[in-house]
């Protein structure tokens, strides 16, 4: 979607990646890229890794084995300190805003600004004004805590914190969890504004075929592990979000649709 800059098309490349914890495996043998100016959306089950995955992407969590590279540089031969420069050219919207709720909304949006740049604090005013509007957010919820705010709000409120530093990578865990239809479509076209109004690169980790079909330019679903066999791909579908309803895989549109009777049955199978 976005204007894609001139140096290598991939912003994010994932190669191998495996994630064990203790005898659980939850991602074998992935292997990702993401292009630059892309929104890319992962889909699947509760289970399957999605949100395993995105903290490997920024390294939060680091893999078993494999190696994650944004912008060539190999995350895994990274120090702490190298990595905390790096993670300032991403952005996190985390699943339920992870806002600090003893800091005003003010406080929690110049926070990083404070911290990494040496910006004044009229520039940090200016730049905060402008991200507000950006969201659809009036300045009177500055002097707010995020407990005096709407779940849509806060929502929008960790939208624009993630945008605070210009990332090139924006990375969203959930973005619509708990939100009623309208609130969610709400969500859904800030993304899809974010990813042409700035030049970032947009990964988003959900469940809601809503915001596929809205926002992703590329769909990746993941399967878990634990209904796989070991020949079987953990991808289940890699491509655009209106061959979905095409697949030849009865597992990729039964998710599309909804359906879950062949799990159902499964369970009363174990039972």
């Amino acid at each position: 979607m976005n204007q894609q800059k001139e140096t290598s098309r991939e912003i994010l490349e994932i190669k191998d990646l495996t994630v064990c914890f203790g005898a659980n495996t939850v991602l074998r043998d992935l292997n990702i890229t993401v292009s630059r100016g892309e929104t890319l959306a992962i889909i699947g089950e509760s289970g399957c890794g999605k949100t395993v995955l995105l903290k490997n992407m920024i390294a939060l969590l680091r893999p078993t084995s494999g190696s994650i590279f944004f912008d060539g540089n190999d995350l895994m031969k990274m120090t702490e300190d190298q990595l905390a420069l790096v993670r300032r050219r991403y952005g996190f919207v985390f699943q339920q805003a992870a806002l600090f709720d003893s800091m005003t909304i003010y406080e929690n949006l110049a926070f990083p600004r404070i911290q990494h740049t040496e910006d004044t604090k009229e520039e940090i005013q200016e730049i905060i004004r402008n991200l507000l509007r950006e969201v659809g957010l009036k300045e009177n919820v500055l002097k707010r805590k995020p407990a005096e705010l709407s779940g849509g709000m806060r929502k929008r409120v960790g939208i624009a914190r993630a945008l605070v530093m210009n990332p090139e990578l924006m990375l969203y865990d959930e973005p619509t969890t708990g939100l009623d239809p309208i609130m969610t479509d709400v969500i859904n076209e800030l993304i899809l504004r974010t990813s042409v109004e700035h030049p970032v690169t947009s990964v988003v980790v959900t469940h809601d075929m809503s915001t596929v079909r809205k926002v992703a330019d590329r769909v990746i679903m993941l399967y878990p592990l634990s209904r796989l066999s070991k020949t079987e791909s953990q991808i289940l579908y890699e491509g655009r979000p209106e061959g979905m309803e095409e697949s030849s895989d009865e597992r990729v549109r039964q998710f599309v649709r909804g359906d879950g009777s062949a799990r159902f049955s499964e369970m009363e199978d174990e039972n």
